[in-house]
């Protein structure tokens, strides 16, 4: 064997050495990345399932509803091109399909859960979040065109602004039967500059109207509750008046 030979047998073994490396390192990468996958898809199927079921019945119409099982379809079918012979997913697709071919027809079960608290305002306001990223991100994967997206991202702002009002709405009234007309009057007061901030008022001229007049309403109470306050300081301050005559009249008597 002469050397040529043999060092070309070296390089042939180092080459397919780096070969094999490579090919082991590409399917590893593959590995992780469909595990990866799996994961991402899992994570986003549960924020999906976790605004269908606990989205406020008050806020979820039947166009929402059609749209978070269309995502949550997408979902399930991209997780079935990964784990080809899982019947779960097999049946749920099943299903998703059914309700999709109903339209907005489909079933609203969300009960009403009325926006008392700002724990609970912040809770939806967390959903409303991770629905925005939904659509945002199946819209930059191809699944939702462009002009649909647009749309249910300004619906998501406005029910984000449905939702201040009933906040704020919700907090006042609750003072008012409290008898507390000044914290009454601070929240229709924060939900009247909330509205007057929007970039659309005109949209929500009549929910204005209505905040407006419940703020004249509790700075009314204010108002009466201080009519008292002024009369005692005035019979106090005639009272004071009157001593002072009495003392100035006894002392020019005196002089």
């Amino acid at each position: 064997m002469t050397p040529l030979l043999i060092t070309l047998l070296i390089v042939a073994g180092i080459a397919l050495l780096i070969v094999i490396g490579y090919l082991n390192n590409v399917v590893e990468n593959g590995k992780l990345e469909r595990a990866r996958l799996k994961i991402e898809l899992a994570e986003r199927l549960r924020r999906c399932g976790e605004i269908t079921e606990t989205f406020p019945g008050q806020f979820m119409t039947p166009a929402l509803k059609l749209l978070l099982t269309r995502l949550e379809l997408n979902l399930n079918q991209r997780q079935l091109a990964l784990d080809k012979y899982n019947a779960g997913i097999k049946t749920r697709i099943g299903e998703l399909e059914g309700l999709i071919a109903q339209g907005e027809q489909m079933p609203v079960n969300n009960p009403p859960n009325p926006i008392q608290t700002e724990v609970k305002a912040k809770d939806v306001r967390f959903l409303l979040e991770a629905l925005h990223n939904q659509v945002t991100r199946a819209a930059q994967e191809g699944f939702l065109p462009a002009p649909e997206a647009k749309h249910w991202v300004r619906e998501v702002r406005h029910i984000l602004v449905l939702l201040h009002i009933e906040f704020f709405n919700n907090l006042g009234q609750q003072a008012l039967q409290n008898n507390q007309p000044g914290q009454a009057r601070l929240a229709f007061e924060r939900g009247v500059q909330y509205l007057r901030k929007q970039p659309e008022p005109k949209v929500y001229e009549e929910q204005l109207t209505y905040l407006e007049k419940l703020l004249a309403r509790a700075n009314a109470q204010v108002l009466d509750r201080m009519a008292p306050a002024e009369d005692e300081h005035n019979e106090l301050t005639e009272g004071l008046k009157t001593d002072e005559d009495e003392t100035w009249k006894k002392k020019v008597m005196y002089d």
